[in-house]
């Protein structure tokens, strides 16, 4: 086993939830195993898939697998399974974003142009910006990806939509400081804690001694960023930039069941 690749306690936990796949012409299809831990191998080193490792077999059936995969909503349905199966602590979430540059060649994807796929100017260059929703214990629960130069507060909406249960508490910093925010979370019987913007009129108050664990969410983005192909993106479109997230978000889940047992 190389490193970085699933342990037998992690693939027998989500070895089932993979599809299976039938192979073509009566030939066997490749082990599911192998062509993961080739995945995970990309996202960690950020390698290209034709430098991917011979130990994980031909590069292009693991990119055609994987991007197949992405296209049927195999890796978001995977993040959602291990949210429904481990979300047992749902009284706190939190919100938050971070930017990362984009590889010069990610861009010039087939399509509606580089604000579709999620791709911001900046005078750095392009950025993407992931935002993301995570739970008490700094899990994620879902991503929204937007150009770098968005304002956190436009992706709320649909952070809020994420397919999770009720919460009682939501932890934000000044970004997120709204008056709509607060009124719409107040009527979901959700109490905002965020710190007020500077310079606001009307400052409201804020329960500072709850807010100190809003740094959990600022702690799951370190192992997120130590992925390289989520650090720097290299890919082109937003569904594969989103599906390796989806596998990121993942393997922080499975490594939580695994401690636990």
């Amino acid at each position: 086993m190389a490193r970085g690749d699933l342990t037998d306690r992690e693939w027998a936990l989500i070895g089932p939830l993979m599809p299976t796949e039938r192979g073509r012409w009566a030939r066997p299809s490749g082990d599911n195993r192998l062509f993961l831990n080739g995945m995970l191998h990309v996202l960690r080193t950020g390698c290209s898939w034709r430098d991917i490792h011979e130990r994980y077999g031909k590069w292009n059936s693991a990119y055609v697998r994987f991007r197949r995969w992405a296209e049927q909503g195999v890796w978001e349905a995977l993040l959602q399974t291990l949210v429904d199966l481990g979300l047992i602590d749902n009284w706190q979430h939190m919100v938050d974003s971070t930017v990362g540059p984009a590889h010069s060649q990610a861009t010039g994807a087939k399509g509606g142009g580089a604000h579709s796929e999620g791709f911001g100017r900046s005078r750095g260059g392009f950025t993407s910006k992931i935002h993301v929703r995570c739970n008490n214990q700094g899990r994620p629960l879902g991503f929204i990806l937007t150009g770098g130069q968005v304002s956190d507060y436009k992706a709320i909406n649909a952070l809020m939509k994420l397919p999770v249960p009720n919460l009682k508490v939501m932890l934000a910093n000044r970004g997120y400081d709204s008056a709509c925010f607060r009124q719409d979370l107040l009527q979901r019987g959700i109490l905002p804690v965020i710190p007020s913007r500077k310079g606001r009129s009307a400052p409201q108050r804020t329960d500072w001694w709850r807010y100190r664990e809003w740094n959990r969410i600022e702690r799951m983005f370190n192992p997120l960023r130590q992925m390289r192909r989520i650090s720097s993106r290299y890919d082109k479109t937003a569904l594969s930039f989103m599906s390796f997230l989806h596998i990121a978000a993942a393997k922080l889940w499975i490594r939580s069941f695994i401690n636990v047992i």
